[in-house]
């Protein structure tokens, strides 16, 4: 067979980049005419109405109705209603958007479509509050919150939005799935079916903000800047702006290292919700009121709580939207559906990959077709009842849909992954009888970055990105299993039990569950960047623990320097099969810059008042053998 020659090389690679272009452009175009037939559709099926519907404290909140112009008194529609803090735009009642309800599935099939702006932003009336509490006691019309606005909110439409069915849908992503999850509690009757979809939950230990207390920099920083400035009017238009001067977020976040910096540099105490949240550095009652899960109880609508196992902003929340609702609602109607998708990506993509890694289905599609729009059918118009599982989770690894009937599943089994020496990991105690340990330095200065090429945002694929980079460095350390002699799925909760010393007094510890394919691993087809996969190092899990508070979150502690000390932590689950002939491996380190602020590594009362000087290295120690044996909890299953 004749050898191909580097020219000839040169030209069909030409070719094939000419032919995928044209293919990404002729999709685009595709998509772009798609959407906008959608929308000249909406125009003339629907008619859209304004309205300021009054609360029990006599705030006003903006809404928009659309109703389908079929409807009559012999044909009523379900309502589906979004509240939202991100605007309902377009405004007008002669601007129409792209797309009503969560798919265009929805669009079509004819709803009475409500958007909402929520108490204090763009056109609604009253204060705005960042995660308002819930208050559970309500002793008269000035007590109030997002549960008793969804309430009001449903009662008023349903009693005067004509040609309705007297049945209310709900939904919302991301931010909207908090006001969804709120909505569900002490639901007004008509709501039958309710789907948190990434809802934010708990805002200092898993979502967004902060990660088991470490501060999620550049979510913070970005989210702040566009989002946080005072409304000092009625608005139909964003009040912040967010222009950085480059693209490179490692350079970029450095300079706000003391984090005061921030408010020096960008903020100039313009942010409220900032100044309280450095005024709150652990786990208070203030933080704690904000946390969701605690009132989730007695649920009586249908809830599909929806999430993405690559969700860089509110995995934590989904996971725990559903078990708390689930466990805290006797006899309730509680589901979970997790797919591989990033933040809200169930929504707006095909969900056949993320990044690099590929799942061989457009698993997006088939959420929207068979699971979600089926669900609001059945319980808003009395359509088939599609029999969905408790738990319907896609399987990463080995790429297909998965039915429960709990989450974790039942027959999921604890084990545990051992560190040992030469960077071994087994599922086997190290036979190491004597106490070892592993060494690095980590310097504040020189952090980890949690992606090769750092960005300015919480770029979506670092979920499931290639972790060789950081592998490679003096400041990580490495354990992995030899090659699997068969295939190994986890489903459950990730927990790492480290025992470490730091010559510092106070660190962060970050660990990461990291699947290694083959060296002979296949390329995709797909593949724009070339990037070659054998050998990669997929992230399957990744999560800081902010050390101070390995004794509760609201119990900060200082290190005592070299002095072996037990840190332990919860990682949001997976459900993941290592396959035979791959590897498991388990990265440690101390950074990872920007995701993560930066730990000065001496402890202070409120890290937020950390100085220059307070930023030192540390000698970390990470052991096993003996009594102390460094391992991550998993749940294994067979299937």
């Amino acid at each position: 067979m004749r050898t191909v020659s580097p020219a000839v090389r040169r030209i069909l690679l030409s070719l094939l980049l000419i032919f995928t272009f044209c293919t990404a452009f002729a999709q685009t175009d595709a998509r772009r005419d798609d959407a906008q037939e959608l929308a000249t559709w909406i125009k003339a099926n629907y008619t859209k109405y304004e309205y300021r519907i009054p609360m029990r404290d006599g705030v006003h909140l903006f809404t928009f109705v659309y109703v389908s112009k079929d409807a009559s008194a012999t044909n009523t529609y379900p309502i589906m209603f979004d509240r939202t803090p991100y605007s309902v735009a377009p405004y007008g009642v002669d601007n129409y958007p792209r797309l009503l309800g969560p798919s265009d599935l929805f669009t079509r099939s004819r709803y009475i479509f409500v958007y909402q702006d929520v108490r204090g932003k763009f056109m609604s009336e009253g204060t705005y509050e960042d995660m308002r509490p819930y208050i559970a006691d309500k002793k008269s019309n000035t007590d109030v919150d997002e549960s008793s606005d969804t309430y009001d909110s449903v009662d008023w439409l349903v009693k005067n939005i004509p040609h309705n069915n007297g049945k209310v849908g709900i939904w919302g992503i991301s931010y909207p799935g908090f006001y969804t999850a709120l909505g569900m509690i002490d639901a007004h009757p008509a709501i039958k079916a309710v789907s948190p979809q990434a809802p934010i939950a708990d805002w200092f230990i898993g979502d967004d903000f902060h990660h088991n207390g470490a501060l999620w920099l550049p979510h913070m920083f970005g989210f702040m800047a566009v989002f946080g400035l005072p409304r000092p009017e009625l608005t139909t238009k964003w009040t912040g702006d967010f222009k950085p001067g480059t693209p490179d977020g490692y350079n970029f976040y450095k300079q706000f290292e003391p984090l005061s910096n921030i408010d020096a540099k960008y903020y100039k105490h313009n942010i409220a919700w900032w100044d309280q949240v450095i005024q709150h550095p652990n786990y208070d009652a203030w933080w704690k009121a904000r946390s969701t899960p605690q009132f989730l109880k007695n649920i009586k609508p249908a809830v599909l709580t929806v999430g993405g196992w690559f969700d860089a902003e509110d995995l934590w929340g989904t996971l725990h939207t559903y078990e708390a609702a689930n466990s805290q609602s006797p006899g309730g109607d509680v589901k979970l559906v997790m797919g591989p998708w990033c933040h809200g990506c169930w929504a707006r993509t095909d969900g056949d990959h993320l990044g690099n890694v590929w799942f061989n289905a457009k698993t997006a599609v088939f959420y929207r077709e068979r699971i979600e729009y089926p669900f609001f059918e059945y319980y808003l118009k009395d359509a088939r009842d599609p029999e969905l599982p408790e738990a319907y989770v896609f399987e990463t690894g080995t790429n297909q849909w998965r039915k429960y009937d709990s989450w974790p599943p039942a027959d999921a089994k604890p084990a545990a992954l051992y560190f040992g020496a030469n960077g071994t990991l087994s599922f086997e105690p190290p036979k190491e009888t004597k106490e070892a340990f592993d060494e690095y330095i980590s310097d504040p200065t020189k952090p980890v970055p949690y992606i090769a090429e750092t960005f300015l945002g919480m770029a979506r694929e670092y979920m499931d990105a290639d972790q060789r980079n950081a592998g490679r460095r003096t400041d990580v350390l490495v354990y992995q299993t030899e090659p699997l002699d068969h295939d190994v799925t986890l489903a459950g909760p990730i927990k790492p039990e480290l025992f470490v010393s730091t010559t510092g007094t106070d660190s962060d510890w970050v660990v990461k569950l990291i699947d290694v394919y083959p060296g002979d691993f296949p390329d995709t087809d797909k593949n724009p960047s070339d990037v070659k996969m054998g050998d990669y190092q997929q992230l399957v899990r990744g999560e800081p623990f902010r050390g101070r508070f390995r004794n509760g979150f609201d119990k900060p502690e200082a290190f005592t320097p070299g002095t072996v000390t037990r840190v332990e932590y919860v990682m949001p689950d997976v459900n993941h099969t290592f396959r035979k002939g791959h590897r498991i491996m388990v990265q440690v380190q101390s950074s990872w810059f920007p995701l993560v602020d930066i730990n000065p590594q001496t402890f202070v009362p409120n890290i937020y008042d950390a100085k220059p000087a307070d930023f030192r290295k540390a000698t970390q120690h990470v052991y096993y053998g003996g009594a102390d044996n460094s391992h991550v909890n998993v749940m294994v299953l067979s299937h």
